[in-house]
């Protein structure tokens, strides 16, 4: 089995997508207005409209009520870190932590979506 995608429930399709192509600097495929992913080559970023949500039956999903996911974005380099603060601290995201070095070996900036998702952006300190 295999991790496909994570997918983003939200009432704001656009504003995500525009918040993750400026994060990723990736481009959406969008084949309908209520549905956008970001593919990169790890896995897939899916973004969908709360409206689609009743053709999943009763999930009970509802956007903007994340409370227990972080979604990693891993960056060439400790420097490409500091690069994506400077770029997303001209108002593309909310800063929930400034760029830190982790105890487990990571340099990490932590944003928020527009609809207050955790976001982390990190690179390894080390080679390897």
């Amino acid at each position: 089995m295999d991790l496909a995608a994570t997918r983003i429930f939200t009432d704001d399709v656009d504003g995500m997508v525009a918040f993750y192509e400026r994060v990723t600097g990736l481009g959406a495929t969008r084949r309908h207005p209520l549905f956008a992913e970001l593919v990169t080559p790890s896995g897939t970023l899916a973004i969908a409209s709360t409206r689609t949500v009743a053709a999943m039956g009763d999930s009970g999903m509802r956007a903007a009520d994340n409370h227990s996911v972080c979604l990693d974005f891993r960056v060439g380099s400790p420097d490409a870190v500091d690069a994506a603060h400077r770029d997303l601290s001209e108002g593309a995201a909310r800063i929930v932590q400034e760029p830190a070095d982790m105890p487990w070996g990571n340099r990490s900036l932590l944003i928020a979506d527009p609809d207050g998702n955790l976001v982390n952006v990190f690179a390894p300190l080390a080679a390897g």
